[in-house]
């Protein structure tokens, strides 16, 4: 892969290693650099963006270290798969995923709301559709950045109180332990969507 030959200069305060580092990282979470290919070489990199090898160096190590790319001799640099790798075999939350990874990690509650479950949600949670359930939107972070918006759903039979539980200072995970119940099996669903304005805002995106 390569860059754009232009000159691309680069402008702030921070240190240029960071800069490049940011740059790099922004490329790699929009899907600009694909997952299993190569980035530009260090002499791509540094042509580029006008610096020397060495900065170039620095910035895709500390990537590198983060585990979104891979050096492998003799080939190149690569991007891996995903940003923050979450074991879906293993009933554990966002929190504690982090914690595992000595991951600095809080989340942010953007809303809670109730409403009714709807056709698609009651045949989920098999419940009768009229029945209330909480719509918990969040926003999580790793290492000060933010790394993914969720959407929660608990029908309200299951966690009667939540709605009077500041949810800053529970995990969902926890918040299932403090009522007993013990989760067996678990039904994650990924998808890939187009952002909108407000949503890409929140995590640092650009549309």
């Amino acid at each position: 892969m390569t860059e754009n030959n232009s000159k691309k200069q680069l402008s702030g305060s921070s240190p240029l290693y960071a800069q490049l580092r940011d740059i790099l990282r922004n490329k790699i979470i929009s899907g600009e650099f694909k997952v299993g290919t190569a980035i530009p070489s260090e002499n791509e990199l540094s042509n580029t963006y006008g610096i020397n090898r060495l900065t170039v160096r620095n910035a895709i190590s500390i990537l590198i270290r983060e585990g979104l790319l891979k050096s492998i001799k003799g080939k190149g640099v690569f991007v891996l798969n995903s940003k923050i790798e979450r074991d879906l075999y293993t009933l554990r939350g966002f929190t504690k995923t982090m914690k595992d990874k000595n991951t600095p990690s809080k989340t942010t509650i953007l809303n809670k709301t109730t409403k009714p479950a709807g056709k698609l949600l009651s045949k989920k949670f098999n419940i009768n559709e009229d029945d209330d359930i909480y719509v918990i939107k969040r926003l999580c972070y790793a290492n000060k950045e933010p790394i993914s918006l969720e959407f929660i759903h608990i029908p309200k039979y299951i966690l009667p109180n939540l709605d009077k539980i500041n949810l800053s200072f529970f995990s969902i995970y926890e918040l299932f332990e403090v009522y007993n119940i013990n989760l067996v099996t678990a039904d994650e669903t990924l998808e890939i969507v187009r952002l909108d304005d407000k949503h890409s805002k929140l995590l640092s995106l650009d549309t």
